[in-house]
């Protein structure tokens, strides 16, 4: 297949890029698991034979969302949303099986291997001399090994132990994989975000954001914000001082940078280094002071969702740059904002279904995601009107109700690129270049997984049939009743060699595109629902 993932999967060494993606996307325990069990919620789990599947280990990966157990012995349970899911699990296990091969050929019948086994059993020989040897063994450079070992943390020796020690021979079990079976997931799903919801979102206009679940809140609750002192603070105690030096400089004027974006990116960090305490009462609280409420997910995918009570919003907590004339009419929305953690591939579309044929109306649908880019720089932004999905086969011809100057005055260290062609792939590791170069010489310069099943749900929620197969769509303002808007920002460079999300990850400078693009999206909600207060509320 030749995958842009997985360049070296016919050549003797380890591929570390491929090794590296895999690592950053599947839990540490993988290298304990023999049986990955796939299924979409507990129920499925338990009528299959694994009824207490949620009571194992919970674990995670730093690199993918999704809601994962281990029984403690060989058996991995990962709760699955779509297809998509599929088609992401599969390859990836199938490339770490190949690279752990490779290197157990190489330590197996090496004398490394029993040096291994006495350091992580005894601690003996020291680490440093082991790791200085292992690049000559392995075949890996030592800035990738050190890559895999920043990745792996403390379990690293651990994990070259067992790739020495055993052959590795995964087996895959799909628990349901009917349509029906995703929707139940989906259904279920749904009737957790409206049974924790404060309002009946039956019977109140919705505005659909799919982003994650930190940057609208931040912007619209200025809990950050408030709490300047303490999270320089906090980036002291952690010896962050290319942190607090870019603080120095923005205060200073000597850089472009925005203070907001660098406290975002520092509660994130505070946060996690005080799970369980006080702080996140106070910031739950404080949240609900302006209307926002957090609703986990339960027992299902791990798709996070929030509401907002656009009525109930303060707009002398917002982020400076939401500020605008007419904020003071929204004191008369009735509407509300549902924000989901983007989801993955056909996920996407299963979810927009449900929230469609759910709420009262739809009154914008707003996607925010990562995507590759075949024409621009990590941290640009891409904003699309011509979408093709690999799903359905269909080509999406749309009004995107976003421009460049949406998102350019916000965005300080890329470029925003409007009127772009975006494909919805399948699978990350399912592209190879062939056919990146085919799209790319059709204009096709924006690859990602969820704009496509995002349009095939718009489609039928302003049709009165199912959306169609291989055609050519049009989704334009006269069809659609409501707000669409679609911006990606880029996170790889697939054709070019290592910029890719295996080789590089996105930082506090990453953020930028982020907050720039949510910015947009706010304002432009804010703009609506402003301009329908001062009518009247029409």
């Amino acid at each position: 297949m030749d995958s842009l993932l997985h360049t070296k999967a016919r050549a003797e060494e380890p591929d570390a890029a491929a090794l590296i993606y895999c690592s950053l996307r599947l839990p540490r325990c993988i290298r304990r698991t023999r049986l990955v069990v796939m299924g979409q919620s507990e129920r499925v789990f338990a009528r299959r034979g694994y009824p207490n599947v949620e009571q194992w280990q919970p674990v995670t990966a730093p690199g993918r969302r999704r809601r994962t157990f281990f029984d403690g012995h060989e058996t991995m349970a990962a709760f699955i949303a779509s297809v998509s899911d599929i088609d992401d699990l599969i390859p990836m296990l199938t490339a770490l099986q190949i690279e752990w091969n490779k290197m157990h050929q190489r330590l197996y019948a090496s004398p490394l291997l029993a040096r291994l086994a006495s350091h992580v059993e005894r601690g003996e020989p020291d680490w440093e001399r082991l790791r200085d040897e292992l690049p000559a063994a392995l075949a890996l450079s030592p800035d990738d090994l050190a890559r895999l070992e920043a990745i792996w943390g403390d379990e690293f020796p651990a994990f070259l132990l067992d790739v020495g020690r055993e052959h590795k021979r995964f087996a895959v079990r799909l628990l349901a994989g009917s349509l029906v079976d995703y929707r139940k997931a989906t259904r279920r799903w749904w009737g957790f975000i409206t049974d924790a919801s404060p309002v009946d979102l039956s019977e109140r206009p919705v505005y659909f954001i799919s982003s994650n679940v930190h940057s609208v809140v931040n912007m619209l609750s200025g809990f950050a914000l408030r709490r300047e002192d303490e999270l320089l603070r906090f980036l002291d105690d952690q010896g962050r001082n290319d942190l607090l030096a870019e603080y120095a400089r923005i205060r200073a004027g000597e850089v472009p940078s925005r203070r907001e974006n660098l406290l975002y990116f520092a509660l994130r960090g505070y946060m996690d280094a005080h799970r369980g305490e006080a702080v996140w009462d106070e910031r739950e609280e404080e949240e609900a002071l302006c209307g926002i409420k957090h609703i986990d997910s339960l027992h299902v995918f791990d798709v996070e969702a929030q509401v907002i009570e656009l009525r109930r919003l303060r707009p002398d907590w917002f982020d400076p740059r939401l500020r605008m004339p007419a904020l003071d009419h929204l004191a008369q929305s009735d509407a509300v904002i549902v924000n989901i953690d983007y989801p993955l591939g056909m996920g996407a579309y299963h979810i927009l279904s449900q929230v469609a044929t759910s709420v009262d109306a739809l009154r914008g649908v707003y996607v925010l995601g990562k995507a590759a880019t075949l024409n621009g720089r990590i941290g640009d932004v891409m904003i699309p009107y011509v979408v093709h999905d690999e799903h359905s086969r269909n080509t999406y011809l749309f009004n995107n109700c976003f421009t460049a100057g949406d998102v350019s005055p916000y965005l300080i260290y890329g470029t925003t690129l409007d009127n772009q062609k975006a494909i919805s792939v399948r699978g990350t590791f399912l592209q190879n270049r062939r056919y990146m170069d085919v799209f790319y010489h059709e204009g096709y310069t924006d690859i990602e997984m969820e704009a496509g099943p995002y349009l095939s749900a718009v489609y039928e929620a302003v049709r009165p049939r199912r959306h169609p197969v291989n055609e050519i769509v049009t989704l334009y303002a006269d069809d659609v009743p409501f707000d669409v808007g679609i911006i990606h920002y880029a996170s790889d460079t697939p054709l070019s060699k290592g910029r890719n999300l295996g080789a590089q990850r996105l930082s506090y400078f990453g953020m930028d595109a982020t907050y720039a693009a949510t910015i947009a999206i706010l304002r432009r909600i804010l703009e609506l629902e402003s301009r329908r207060g001062e009518k009247g509320g029409k």
